[in-house]
């Protein structure tokens, strides 16, 4: 087993309740549960983690969009149709 760093916490009593019972009910430790959580929402992170090159292409895009300038012939609908769709 790895080396473990004592970490002491505090939860709010709704918090408690339910580590003490997910605990017993899947039979794992309740630091057990509490490092798995840990783990996950690290894991999200890095997921979520935006990419600057999407912006930037993205924002280039537009930008492309935008110099073309108006289209011929002006829009043929209204901002009160697109809200009866």
């Amino acid at each position: 087993m790895a080396t473990m760093i004592r970490k002491q916490i505090y939860l709010e009593p709704a918090q408690n309740a339910q580590l003490k019972r997910i605990s017993q009910e899947v039979g794992v430790p309740e630091a057990e549960l509490i490092r798995q959580a840990i783990d996950m929402h690290l894991r999200s992170l890095h997921q979520l983690k935006p990419d600057p090159s999407v912006w930037k292409a993205e924002r280039a895009f537009i930008e492309q969009l935008i110099a073309m300038g108006p289209v011929n012939g002006g829009r043929r609908w209204t901002r009160d149709e697109l809200y009866d769709r």
